[in-house]
């Protein structure tokens, strides 16, 4: 078929997505960046941010805000329950959904060193503490909330922060865009929650060098949002109100991660403050360097059990010529694994191959409003020159023709394929508007990819044979996928079958060598897996690393090294 012929049903594609949304942006702070440019020299330029609200589907959530109306005690009571010493979470068969852990009370003087930091920058409320101690789109819990929160604005403030819990040997729970769900901003011992959102300036672009110096607190939306002035952007696409601390910590990547690789492949030097205060800078700007140990690799993916990531520096990519978003169907996931897999066999550089089944596609029509045909999908996007993103379209096109593909359509208007991609980044509140009141246990199984094909079909079977709602997404070009398994928190039941879902799918991945986590991170939720996927030497590796650098055990406690791990 003539690629003038297709052109047509891009423009029907387009039609068919097309709705009216109004976009909300107000000013959030403003700053300096010194801007290095060949064309413009150096210079500083004032930054307004804006930020733009989630999908309204979140708040179909209503668990989440039912849990506020339930009685808690507060952390500065010293019942028995807040004192568990019966840390078992995270260990080998662990099932239990509430993290414990042993509680001691902050210190008035440590209150008081932390006032005089950082001013009015720090809360003691109840509801500011319990909204930082439960993660908002995980249904993970501990028994304990941060006893403070504090909001530092330099690397100078964290540094004194740190010092001073150490000093008192108080528990530090770093926290970001609060997007993660694997219980990593948990803080079950209480303690300190350091909030990082004040500290997002752009301090440097160098457009020459195509990299870019920046504090955790920004996210990568708005982060692009800015660059796109100079012609770049940075290619790493969590979910939307990630930050950029929060992603290094996480390792995390994304939907382009098939082209860019991870978060570990895009970062190019860290500063991090370690528990005693002391600031490091972890290499150069340099693109390559074989100087000393990789300590930016070791930070990345530490989920804030280290130290506390300050500034960041991220290698930029130009924002392509020329791009195609294409969508087909197919009769079963297994069919669509096999094309993400030929296409990538074929040699083709694809940007995106992102795979839904019918029921995620079938929660997407719901919560938008949408028509979108209900069968397992793959959504491509194609990168390049005009020519050449054409001659990558008719080639998938005719590789998913030889696999009972159907329904292959394209898009090259910008507002078409902004949209298909909204509808893919908001996948996760679809699921929510489809059960509401329920939960989402997300598993992030990774394997290698000739094993996709076979998993995705096992999994399957057991997923369409549970009495839950469990909706498959997958980056089928790398070999992750996810499933979100939504259950009731108020029912045991359903709470253990999305638990045994998960386990099968985990010992499934882990059978063919693949991971229990592609790029959520570890956390509270991951911890069991990690032993029979890594090995008890690698975890004491991990533990003595820990030791060494944290010989008080105060950075995020009980999280990413499972507790039963001993030397």
């Amino acid at each position: 078929m003539a690629f003038s012929s297709k052109l047509s049903r891009s423009k029907t594609l387009f039609s068919f997505l097309r709705q009216s949304r109004q976009l909300h942006s107000t000013p959030k702070s403003t700053g300096d960046v010194t801007v290095i440019s060949p064309e413009k020299g150096r210079r500083r330029l004032p930054i307004w941010w804006s930020s733009s609200l989630l999908p309204l589907a979140i708040a179909a959530s209503a668990s989440s805000y039912a849990f506020l109306n339930q009685s808690h005690p507060s952390i500065s009571d010293s019942s028995s329950a807040l004192d568990s010493r019966d840390v078992t979470i995270g260990g080998k068969g662990s099932t239990e959904p509430v993290v414990k852990g042993e509680y001691k009370e902050v210190p008035k003087e440590l209150i008081t060193q932390l006032k005089t930091i950082l001013e009015d920058n720090l809360t003691t409320d109840y509801d500011e503490r319990y909204f930082h101690g439960k993660p908002q789109n995980s249904f993970h819990k501990a028994v304990n909330i941060p006893d403070v929160v504090v909001f530092p604005r330099s690397e100078e403030e964290v540094s004194k922060i740190l010092k001073s819990c150490n000093e008192y040997k108080v528990p530090i729970v770093p926290y970001g865009g609060a997007t993660s769900i694997e219980g990593h901003t948990l803080a079950p011992k209480g303690g300190v929650c350091i909030d990082m959102s004040l500290m997002k300036r752009v301090k440097a672009l160098h457009v020459e060098d195509m990299d870019v110096v920046v504090e955790p607190g920004i996210g990568w939306l708005e982060l692009n949002e800015y660059l796109e002035e100079y012609g770049l952007f940075f290619p790493l696409d969590p979910g939307p109100g990630a930050s950029i601390g929060g992603m290094c910590a996480t390792r995390c990547s994304g939907s382009l991660a098939v082209r860019y690789g991870t978060m570990r492949d895009n970062v190019i030097s860290l500063k991090v403050v370690l528990p005693n205060g002391d600031v490091v800078k972890t290499a150069s700007r340099a693109r390559k360097s074989a100087a000393g140990y990789d300590l930016t690799r070791l930070m990345i993916g530490s989920e804030g059990t280290l130290g506390v990531i300050t500034e960041v520096t991220l290698r930029l990519q130009k924002i392509p010529q020329h791009s195609v978003v294409a969508v087909c169907n197919f009769p079963t996931v297994k069919d669509a694994a096999d094309v993400a897999i030929a296409t990538m066999m074929s040699g083709i550089q694809v940007s995106r191959v992102e795979l839904l089944d019918e029921v995620q596609i079938r929660a997407i029509n719901m919560a938008n409003g949408k028509s979108l045909n209900e069968a397992p999908t793959l959504m491509f996007e194609f990168i390049g020159t005009e020519a050449y993103t054409r001659e990558q379209t008719e080639t998938v096109q005719q590789i998913a023709s030889q696999h009972n593909g159907s329904d292959f359509m394209f898009a090259e208007e910008p507002e078409a394929k902004k949209e298909l991609w909204k509808i893919r980044k908001e996948a996760l509140w679809a699921c929510y508007a489809m059960a509401p009141g329920h939960e989402a246990m997300i598993t992030d199984v990774c394997v290698p990819l000739s094993h996709l094909a076979e998993l995705i079909s096992r999994s399957k079977k057991e997923l369409d044979a549970s009495p839950l709602l469990c909706t498959v997404i997958a980056h089928a070009g790398d070999g992750n996928f996810h499933t979100c398994i939504m259950f009731d928190p108020s029912n045991e039941e359903q709470r253990k079958e999305a638990e045994r879902l998960n386990h099968l799918m985990v010992h499934s991945a882990l059978s063919m060598d693949g991971t229990c986590t592609g790029e959520h991170g570890v956390g509270t939720g991951k911890m069991k897996y990690l032993e029979k996927e890594l090995g008890i030497e690698a975890l004491q590796t991990m533990k003595r690393i820990k030791k060494t650098l944290d010989p008080n055990d105060i950075m995020n406690p009980g999280k990413l090294i499972p507790p039963h791990v001993c030397f």
